[in-house]
């Protein structure tokens, strides 16, 4: 029998790859700097992956590197389809994806499109009359008679949403920086547009999308005003306590109805390619359950989604029940995304710590309890080294938002700052710069990479082994998964699949506790976790402070 020809041989790709994945998220420009410049490079993110792959993760998520003015660190974005030459050129995005894809990794990237750098050309035609071809490419208003903005509106970063522009004599909508003005999604032409620079990239060979606040899109055509937020004293999860922003119930401004058939319109374009997906970022106060279970269902729209559930200061059993088991029952056939960290918020190793001491216990912990979880997870680069949020000071800042809010809101060069590969090299070996464009904490130095690869106990090496667990079990990948109840503040729960049925049991308290199984609950082999030492005498566990526990029961 003739064997077909091999070029014709198309390589078989699993659609759902995404669905139980773990994706490590890279910040490229605290990466590794290959220039010398102090800013880390996409050669730089090229010549780490490797690494990346050791870890046993499924792919990368690359922040923001189009061209860009900088003024919100690349998401401000005033060309889609450029590399920003500060991170390199689009022959290195090349290459940095057959290297990744050579080493098994997907690659997705941040898109950033709810709206624009002010220096995008498309803004530079819209502001210059009222009457040129992209003149309602973006969101404008005429003031109210006294001149004041056209609504109550506040801005995500301080102040209000609208900026008066003299030479169209009208206010434009900015969710974030005055030089981020938002795009106007009502435009078919805007949304062909953007659809066109998301075809770029899956043309290069991308494999997915994070779509950056993706409920931003749409706002209210009749631009009515938010009311106050009801709950009393309450902020919302998109910004500090020190933000008015927090104090408005954010109905007219972001979430509308109009952008489900926009995710449509995304998702139809992704399914003429294979095995590509999409995540978003829900930033929707106490609405994002909802929100989520909007945008992931019915399989025609978003893949997964991520809220802000798991990334504030609580780390108990009770919030990741209510957190995990909330998801599951607002999102009948949708699929989550879970994180600790991100590049937004403060790192959660000082999150959850209660002292110094604590520090590494608290890092395995955490992402043992991640790893069980059910849904995919994204890591960010450094917790697996156990990172602590950065000290810095005033005149170290390059956050916008950090800078506007001080000292009541350090803002998120906190969680920035490079990351750490040699111990005692210049600048832990992120660069050779004199000075990089965030300082490298000392105390980060002395937990660098090659430092914590000689050590059999350190937290990177606990990240490689509950990975390895988590991939040699079918339940964790997509499982079910069921909590059990319990009198104390313990996290219990089943993961199940194919036959096969694990038990976690995770004390997130200080003090040692006796977990009385269930019954029905017979346990068959205990499954020793990394990290941990819990025991079992007949149907009673029992956990040390911190402490987890797994078994194969039946």
């Amino acid at each position: 029998m003739t064997q077909p020809n091999a070029a014709t041989i198309k390589p078989v790709i699993n659609a759902d790859w995404w669905r139980g994945a773990v994706i490590y998220q890279v910040y490229p420009r605290s990466f590794q700097d290959t220039t010398g410049d102090g800013y880390g490079d996409l050669p730089g993110v090229t010549k780490r992956l490797p690494y990346i792959a050791s870890l046993g993760v499924d792919g990368i998520w690359l922040s923001p590197f189009f061209t860009s003015p900088m003024a919100d660190m690349g998401y401000d974005v005033s060309d889609y389809r450029n590399v920003d030459k500060l991170f390199g050129t689009l022959d290195d995005f090349d290459i940095l994806v057959a290297e990744a894809h050579r080493l098994g990794l997907k690659v997705i990237i941040d898109q950033v499109i709810s709206h624009t750098s002010d220096q995008h050309p498309w803004f530079v035609d819209s502001r210059a009359s009222r009457t040129n071809s992209k003149a309602d490419w973006y969101v404008w208003a005429n003031p109210k008679p006294d001149g004041t903005a056209p609504n109550n509106w506040l801005s995500v970063f301080g102040g209000p949403a609208w900026e008066w522009d003299g030479v169209r004599k009208q206010y434009y909508m900015h969710n974030f920086l005055t030089s981020q003005p938002d795009l106007n999604f009502h435009n078919t032409e805007v949304q062909d547009a953007l659809l066109d620079t998301v075809r770029f990239w899956l043309d290069r060979g991308v494999d997915g999308f994070r779509l950056d606040t993706v409920n931003y899109y749409f706002h209210d055509k009749a631009l009515r005003n938010n009311p106050p937020l009801d709950e009393e004293g309450a902020f919302g999860l998109d910004a500090p306590d020190v933000n008015p922003y927090g104090m408005q119930n954010h109905l007219y401004d972001k979430t509308q109805s109009e952008n489900i058939e926009f995710l449509k319109r995304f998702r139809t374009l992704l399914d003429r390619y294979d095995g590509r997906m999409t995540v978003g970022e829900v930033g929707d106060g106490a609405r994002s359950l909802k929100t989520v279970a909007a945008y992931t269902s019915g399989n025609d729209k978003l893949n997964m989604c991520y809220t802000f559930d798991l990334l504030g200061p609580d780390f108990t059993a009770e919030h990741i029940r209510n957190s995990v088991d909330g998801f599951h029952k607002a999102v009948t056939d949708g699929w989550v995304c879970w994180a600790f960290s991100n590049h937004d918020v403060v790192r959660h190793v000082s999150r959850f710590t209660e002292s110094g001491a604590e520090r590494e216990h608290i890092a395995k912990l955490a992402f043992s309890v991640l790893a069980s979880l059910r849904g995919s997870i994204c890591l960010y680069q450094g917790e697996e080294l156990g990172l602590t949020e950065a000290e810095l000071a005033f005149e170290d800042l390059r956050d916008p938002y950090g800078i506007r809010f001080w000292p009541a809101f350090k803002g998120r060069d906190g969680c920035r700052t490079p990351m750490v590969w040699e111990t005692g090299s210049p600048n832990a070996g992120f660069s050779t710069a004199e000075k990089p464009w965030l300082p490298v904490p000392y105390d980060h130095g002395l937990l660098a990479v090659d430092g914590q690869e000689r050590k059999p106990d350190t937290v990177l090496h606990h990240y490689r082994e509950t990975l390895a667990f988590r991939k040699s079990h079918g339940p964790l990948i997509d499982g079910d998964m069921t909590f059990l109840d319990s009198n104390q503040d313990v996290l219990a729960f089943t993961r199940s699949k194919a036959g096969e049925s694990l038990l976690f049991v995770f004390n997130l308290t200080r003090e040692p506790v006796d977990f009385l199984l269930p019954k029905g609950v017979v346990v068959k082999d205990i499954l020793p976790m990394p990290g941990f030492s819990a025991t079992m005498n007949q149907q009673v566990v029992k956990l040390d402070g911190l402490d987890g526990f797994s078994a194969l029961i039946a």
